[in-house]
């Protein structure tokens, strides 16, 4: 039948009186251990874990403070050195329910990355798709294809897959942000490539301008580059700015005071970052979305397939999560596990918020989910 008898069988199968299980009888043991020593599994025994009436995730709700995150990172700097090998002064959240695997959830990865003055992070590329976002600080360039990008307060850097890259950090003193990749899924489905690239950059890659390259071309609103013209599966834009995000969620909540439509309920205003080649998910695999929460608002319990990770902004407030609820501040990620319920309410304020609301980033794995034809969301109103 197979080579299963050159191997000692993993299956074991129990023989169990209940309901929607054959009757227990000596031909039906006899059965059982013909299945485990050819390798195979009955669905009869198997369905209630392997087809669940909704999705049950393996990972679980979890909140990281970033001042413990900040604090470790800082150690990790005097101690750690950035070369080849380690490649990056990464570390990765592991969510407490994934077996010490370093997954934020079963797809998604997320890392603070710390550099220290004068360092330089070599080059290299991957088919993971990833990402950079900056909460604090500034003083880092990320060089992309050559193309040096800054980085600072509140911007988002995507980063599409097998595109060479490096960082170097002109300034005087350390800087961290947060990384998300793919790696999980990719790692998951076994197709994942990683190329090393050069070990130093050149003179005119250790430049700091104020705009690169690819923001002079795309980072126009609604305007594009006639030369460049094309669909692309990743964005093209390397640094979202994080004027342009905070004008577009003020914007927002203007038109809501004035009773116009414009935020997805109210006291809650919702961005997405998109490709402009396409206006899809800025990356073939993440969504990521930046939320502006009114103080004293509670969003309404929402649900979605697939995870998400949020990194608070600005401000403060109470997040519930499933059973799970925190109180967070600026800096401190979360996981958002596949259809557990999130509602959040906003306790910031002028004292703790340059907006004086609760603004949360937010990254998630919805493109995989969409193209799969996998993606359902729920809210206690309707869906959203």
């Amino acid at each position: 039948m197979s080579d299963a008898n050159a191997i000692t069988s993993p299956v074991s199968l129990t023989a169990e009186d209940r309901p929607g299980q054959p009757p227990v009888s000596p031909e039906l043991e006899d059965l059982y251990r013909g299945f485990e020593k050819a390798l195979l599994v009955p669905l009869w025994t198997e369905i209630g874990d392997l087809m669940p009436q909704h999705p049950r995730s393996n990972a679980q709700p979890h909140r990281w403070e970033w001042s413990g995150l900040l604090e470790l990172a800082g150690r990790a700097g005097d101690l750690v050195p950035v070369g080849r090998g380690g490649e990056r002064r990464a570390i990765a959240l592991a969510n407490p329910s994934l077996g010490g695997r370093p997954y934020a959830t079963p797809t998604l990865w997320a890392a603070i990355q710390y550099l220290m003055p004068g360092e330089d992070a070599p080059e290299h590329r991957h088919t993971q798709n990833a990402f950079r976002f900056v909460v604090e600080g500034e003083g880092v360039w990320t060089v992309v294809e050559g193309d040096p990008v800054p980085m600072r307060r509140g911007d988002f850097l995507p980063q599409p897959g097998m595109h060479w890259h490096a960082h170097h950090n002109s300034a005087s003193t350390p800087m961290a942000w947060i990384d998300g990749l793919d790696i999980p899924f990719q790692y998951g489905v076994e197709g994942q490539f990683f190329d090393f690239g050069r070990d130093t950059l050149s003179e005119g890659e250790h430049a700091a301008p104020d705009r690169s390259r690819s923001e002079r071309l795309w980072g126009h609103p609604g305007l594009a580059p006639v030369s460049q013209l094309g669909r692309r599966e990743g964005t093209p834009l390397l640094r979202y700015r994080w004027a342009d995000t905070d004008a577009a969620l003020t914007g927002q909540l203007a038109l809501e005071r004035e009773g116009h439509a414009g935020t997805v309920e109210p006291g809650h205003a919702l961005v997405r970052y998109t490709n402009p080649t396409t206006a899809d998910d800025v990356l073939p695999t993440i969504r990521a979305q930046f939320h502006r929460i009114t103080a004293g608002t509670e969003t309404a319990p929402y649900r979605e397939t697939g995870s998400s990770v949020y990194q608070v902004f600005d401000g403060s407030g109470r997040v519930t999560v499933g059973d799970r609820s925190w109180t967070v501040t600026r800096g401190d990620l979360f996981v958002v596990p596949s259809w557990q319920p999130l509602s959040i309410r906003s306790e910031a304020s002028a004292s703790d918020s340059d907006s004086g609301a609760l603004d949360l980033f937010q990254f998630g794995d919805a493109p995989i989910l969409t193209k799969l034809n996998l993606f359902r969301s729920h809210t206690e109103k309707g869906s959203r």
